[in-house]
C-alpha cells in the first residue's frame, strides 16, 4: 500500500513539472512573462529617511515611507544593507607629499608611451614631406607642439579627468557612469536597490532642467541608442586593445634601430630578429605582475624625461634657438599652403605625439586627478617640448637627418646611455599599454562583454594589477607577427595612428553625453566641447584614413575583430537573459507543488547560480526532474554586476525570501562592481553567505514582532483617535506622533545611529518585541538553517544551451548557434570560476530558444 501511495505521489509530481517545463497553460501552471513578478518583488518599507536623502545630495526628490499591502509569509527585508554606510566611502583628502609621491608614480607608468613618442615623431613626419625650406620643420614642430597643448593637455587634463567614475577612468568607466544615471543598459537586471548602495554617489537630476531629464528619457526610450551607446564603448575598448598589440611593436623597434648605423652589419633582419627577442622576453615576464616587473618604471622613465629636456635644451642652443618662432601659429598655414595634400598626409606622422594620452584617463583607477594633473604640467609637457624644438633645430642644420633625427642629434659622448634609456623607456611604454589591455577585458568581463577567461590576480595590495594568460599571449603572438611583416617603424605608425585617434573620438562622444546629462553644462558649453576637439581629432582621423594601403588597415582589421567578439557575447547573453525572464516559473505553481516541492526535502545548502534578479529561473524546474530528492534549504544566488567601481562589503549581499516561511527557500544576489576583485574562495563565499543569511532571519522576525504590534497598538487606539479626531483639527495637538506609528522596523538602525531624541521616542521598541531570540519559529529556523549548513553545500549549475529560433534571420542563427556558442563551448565555465570541488556540483543542462 505505501508502494503504490509513493509511487501514485511520484507520478503526480512528475506530471506537474511536465506541465511546468512544456510550457502548458492549463490551470495555474504556466510560465510567466517578463512582466509578472514573484512574492520577493515588492518593496514595503523604503531604508532611509528624507534627512539622509538630502545628504546625499537627491536635490528636493523625497521618497516617502509608504506601506503597501503583501502577504505575512514575503518580507523584502534586505540583509547587511547598513543605512549609516552611505558617504563613509569617500575617499580622504591626500596630503601633498602622497600627492607628488603618486604624480611621481604615474612617470613610470602613464605617461611611457607618450614619453617615447620624440623616437619617430618626426622621421614619421617627413617621410611624406621632405624638408626643402625651413617653413617645412617650422609648420610641422607648431602642428606638433598645438596638437599636445590641445589634446592631452586641455581636453584630457582640465576636462576628460573630471568626468571620472569614483576615481575610476576609461570608457567603460564613462559607461558605468551614463548606465547609473539613465537605464542604457541592455541587460535588464537593475534594481531600485542598487541605488543605495554607498559608491553609487548618484544625484538625480533637479526638474528644472528639462534638457538633461529629455537626454535621459530619449536615452531610456530608444533600443537603438542604447545599442549606438554599447558600440562607441565596445569600439573604444578594441582600439586600446589594438593599441596593446601595436605600442609594444613600435616602441621597442624605434628604440632597437639606435643601433643601425651605429653597430656595423646592423641591418633590417637583424632590427627584427632583435626586436622580436626583446617582445618575446617582456610577454613571458607578464605573470610575474607589473608591481615586480616595473619597480625601477618611475625613476627610470623621470630619467628619460629629464634626458629628453637636456639633449633638446643643447641642440636648440647650439644648432637654432630661432625655432622658438614656431609657437606662432602662422606656420601652421603656411605649412598646408606650402605642401596641400602631402601636408595633410603627414599628419599621420603628427598625431603621433599625443599617443598614449588615453592612459592618463584610462589609468586613473590607480593615481588620483591632481598626481596626473601636477606630472603633465610640470615635467612630461615642458620635456616633450623641449625635445621636439632641439630636433626641430637639429632638423633646420642637417634637414637630411630625418629617418633617424632622435639618435643623430643625440651628442656622440651620450649616445650608449641614451640608447640604453631609450629602450628600458620603450619597455615601460609597453608595459603600460599591455596592462591597459588586461584591465579593459576584465571590465569588459564584468559588464557582460566578453567571455569568461582566466584571470590571475598578481598583487596582493593593489586590486588592479591582474594578468589573462590568453589575452597576454594572443598580444605577443601579434606584436612578433606585425614586427617581422612590417620591418618598419614608418608603416606600424600609419596603424598606429588610427588606434589612437579612434579612442580619443569615442571618448570625446561619451564625455559630451556626461556634460549634458550628469554635469548639464551651459548648452553652449558643451557643444564647444565636440566642436573644437572633435574636430581635430575628425581631421586627424581623415589624415591616417588615407594611409589604410600602407598599414592602416590593421588595427581595423583588429578592432573589427574584438568588436564582434565583445558584442556577439553582449548580444547572446542580452537573448538568454531575456529567455529566462519569460520562462520564469510562477509562484502559483509553487504553491501548488507545497513545501515539499513535490520532492524528498535532504539536509543541505542547495546554491543554486542563476542570473535572474528575481522570480524562479526555468533550470529549478529541471532540477526537480532529474533529482530524487533536493536540499531542505534552497538559495538563488545572482552574482551581479553593478555599474559602480567597488561595492563596499557589507553592502555585498541582497537577501529576501522566496515563498512561504516553510519552503526555505531564499534569494542572494551577491553584488560587484566592475572594478572588484572576487578572490575569496568558495568555503570564505559559503561562511560569509551563511552569515549573512541570520542577520535576514532576525532582521525579518523584528519587521514581524513590530508589524504585529503596531498594528494591535492601532487596534487599540481607535475610539481614542477618533475621540482626539476633532482637537487635532482645532490646533489642539499634533498628528505627528500617530504618523510615526507607521514607521517600519529599519527606522530602529538610524535611531541608534543619530541618537534617542524627544520626537524619536515615540518610536522605541516595545520591550514585549525586543527578545526575538524567543521566537519560537526564529528559533526552529535558525536550528534547521545551522543543521543545514553543517551537512554541507551543493553547487547547483545550469549549463544552458542557447539556439536561435528556426524562424531567425541567418546572420542571427549564424551568430548565436556558431559563433556565441563556439564562445560559451572555450570559454571558463561557473565551476572553473568559483573554484568549486567536483565533487560538490550538480550540473543540468537546458536549451533557451531565443
Amino acid at each position: 500500500m505505501e508502494k503504490e501511495e509513493i509511487e501514485e505521489e511520484s507520478s503526480n509530481r512528475v506530471g506537474l513539472l511536465k506541465r511546468c517545463t512544456t510550457g502548458g497553460s492549463t490551470g495555474s501552471t504556466r510560465w510567466v512573462d517578463g512582466s509578472e513578478v514573484d512574492s520577493e518583488s515588492s518593496q514595503s518599507w523604503s531604508l532611509f529617511g528624507d534627512e539622509e536623502i538630502t545628504k546625499q545630495g537627491y536635490g528636493s526628490v523625497r521618497r516617502r515611507l509608504v506601506k503597501k499591502p503583501k502577504r505575512l509569509d514575503s518580507f523584502d527585508v534586505e540583509a547587511m544593507e547598513i543605512s549609516v554606510a552611505h558617504g563613509n566611502h569617500h575617499k580622504k583628502e591626500a596630503s601633498l607629499l602622497s600627492t607628488l609621491a603618486l604624480a611621481f608614480q604615474t612617470l613610470g607608468v602613464v605617461y611611457g608611451d607618450m614619453g617615447t613618442s620624440p623616437l619617430y615623431v618626426f622621421s614619421g613626419v617627413f617621410s611624406k614631406v621632405p624638408i626643402t625650406s625651413e617653413v617645412d620643420v617650422l609648420g610641422a614642430l607648431s602642428i606638433v607642439l598645438y596638437t599636445i597643448a590641445l589634446i592631452p593637455l586641455m581636453k584630457y587634463v582640465f576636462i576628460v579627468l573630471k568626468a571620472n567614475d569614483s576615481g575610476e577612468g576609461g570608457t567603460f568607466a564613462l559607461y558605468s557612469l551614463i548606465c547609473r544615471y539613465a537605464n542604457v543598459n541592455l541587460l535588464p537586471n537593475r534594481q531600485p536597490a542598487d541605488e543605495h548602495i554607498s559608491s553609487f554617489k548618484l544625484k538625480l537630476p533637479t526638474p528644472e532642467l528639462q534638457r538633461a531629464l529629455n537626454i535621459k528619457e530619449v536615452l531610456e526610450r530608444k533600443s537603438s541608442l542604447k545599442t549606438l551607446v554599447l558600440l562607441l564603448v565596445l569600439m573604444g575598448t578594441s582600439m586600446i586593445i589594438g593599441d596593446g598589440i601595436l605600442t609594444p611593436a613600435i616602441s621597442v623597434m624605434s628604440a632597437v634601430s639606435g643601433l643601425q648605423g651605429r653597430v656595423p652589419g646592423f641591418g633590417t633582419n637583424a632590427l627584427v630578429f632583435t626586436s622580436i627577442i626583446i617582445l618575446g622576453v617582456l610577454f613571458s615576464i607578464q605573470r610575474y605582475g607589473s608591481s615586480k616587473v616595473g619597480f625601477t618604471f618611475a625613476p627610470a622613465l623621470a630619467l628619460w624625461f629629464f634626458s629628453l629636456g637636456a639633449v633638446g635644451v643643447y641642440n636648440l642652443l647650439k644648432h637654432d634657438v630661432t625655432v622658438l618662432r614656431a609657437l606662432n601659429p602662422f606656420y601652421i598655414y603656411l605649412f598646408f599652403k606650402k605642401n596641400s595634400i602631402n601636408g595633410w598626409s603627414a599628419l599621420g606622422g603628427c598625431v603621433l605625439c599625443i599617443t598614449g594620452a588615453e592612459a592618463m584617463f584610462a589609468d586613473l583607477g590607480h593615481f588620483s586627478v591632481k598626481s596626473i594633473q601636477i606630472a603633465f604640467t610640470s615635467v612630461v609637457f615642458p620635456c616633450l617640448f623641449l625635445a621636439y624644438f632641439g630636433q626641430a633645430a637639429y632638423l633646420m642644420k642637417f634637414p637630411n637627418s630625418s629617418e633617424r633625427i632622435f639618435y643623430d642629434s643625440v651628442p656622440d659622448d651620450l649616445f650608449w646611455p641614451v640608447f640604453g634609456l631609450a629602450t628600458v623607456a620603450a619597455i615601460i611604454a609597453s608595459q603600460a599599454m599591455i596592462s591597459a589591455s588586461f584591465s579593459c577585458v576584465k571590465q569588459a568581463m564584468a559588464l557582460g562583454c566578453f567571455p569568461r577567461l582566466k584571470i590571475i590576480h598578481t598583487s596582493k595590495r593593489h586590486m588592479g594589477q591582474i594578468y589573462i594568460p590568453v589575452i597576454n599571449w594572443f598580444l605577443m603572438i601579434m606584436c612578433m607577427l606585425v614586427v617581422a611583416v612590417f620591418q618598419s617603424t614608418t608603416d606600424i605608425s600609419n596603424a598606429y595612428g588610427i588606434a589612437e585617434v579612434g579612442v580619443m573620438m569615442v571618448s570625446t562622444t561619451l564625455v559630451t553625453v556626461v556634460m549634458l546629462l550628469i554635469w548639464q553644462t551651459n548648452l553652449f558649453l558643451a557643444l564647444l566641447f565636440p566642436l573644437i576637439f572633435g574636430t581635430i581629432e575628425l581631421i586627424y582621423m581623415s589624415a591616417v584614413l588615407s594611409k589604410i594601403f600602407e598599414g592602416g588597415w590593421l588595427p581595423l582589421v583588429f578592432a573589427s575583430w574584438f568588436l564582434c567578439v565583445m558584442y556577439i557575447w553582449n548580444y547572446g547573453s542580452v537573448l538568454k537573459y531575456q529567455s529566462e525572464v519569460k520562462q520564469k516559473i510562477s509562484m502559483d505553481f509553487m504553491h501548488e507543488l507545497g513545501s515539499s516541492l513535490g520532492t524528498v526535502r535532504v539536509p543541505g545548502i542547495g546554491l543554486l547560480y542563476n542570473e535572474l534578479v528575481q522570480g524562479i529561473p526555468s533550470i529549478f524546474a529541471q532540477f526537480l526532474l532529474d533529482l530524487p530528492a533536493i536540499h531542505s534549504v534552497i538559495v538563488f544566488v545572482c552574482i551581479k554586476y553593478v555599474p559602480v567601481p567597488v561595492v563596499p562589503q557589507e553592502e555585498r549581499f541582497l537577501f529576501r525570501r522566496v515563498g512561504p516561511k516553510d519552503y526555505h527557500m531564499f534569494r542572494c544576489v551577491a553584488r560587484y562592481g566592475y572594478k572588484d576583485v572576487r578572490k575569496e574562495d568558495h568555503h570564505a563565499f559559503e561562511q560569509l553567505l551563511v552569515d549573512s543569511l541570520e542577520k535576514f532571519l532576525r532582521k525579518e522576525a523584528l519587521d514581524v514582532a513590530l508589524e504585529i504590534n503596531l498594528n494591535q497598538r492601532d487596534l487599540d487606539s481607535i475610539s481614542v483617535r477618533s475621540r482626539d479626531e476633532s482637537e487635532i483639527q482645532d490646533g489642539g495637538g499634533d498628528g505627528d506622533g500617530i504618523d510615526e506609528l507607521k514607521i517600519p522596523l529599519m527606522r530602529d538602525q538610524r535611531l541608534e545611529t543619530s541618537g534617542a531624541s524627544t520626537s524619536e521616542a515615540s518610536v522605541t521598541l516595545p520591550a514585549s518585541v525586543m527578545p526575538v531570540d524567543e521566537d519560537p519559529s526564529l528559533e526552529y529556523e535558525l536550528s534547521a538553517l545551522r543543521e543545514a549548513t553543517e551537512s554541507g553545500f551543493t553547487y547547483l549549475l545550469g549549463h544552458g544551451d542557447v539556439r536561435a529560433k528556426k524562424n531567425s534571420w541567418f546572420i542571427k542563427k549564424l551568430s548565436i548557434n556558431y559563433f556565441y556558442a563556439f564562445m560559451r563551448k572555450n570559454c571558463r565555465g561557473g565551476a572553473a570560476t568559483m573554484r568549486v570541488p567536483h565533487m560538490n556540483i550538480i550540473q543540468v543542462g537546458m536549451t533557451y530558444m531565443v
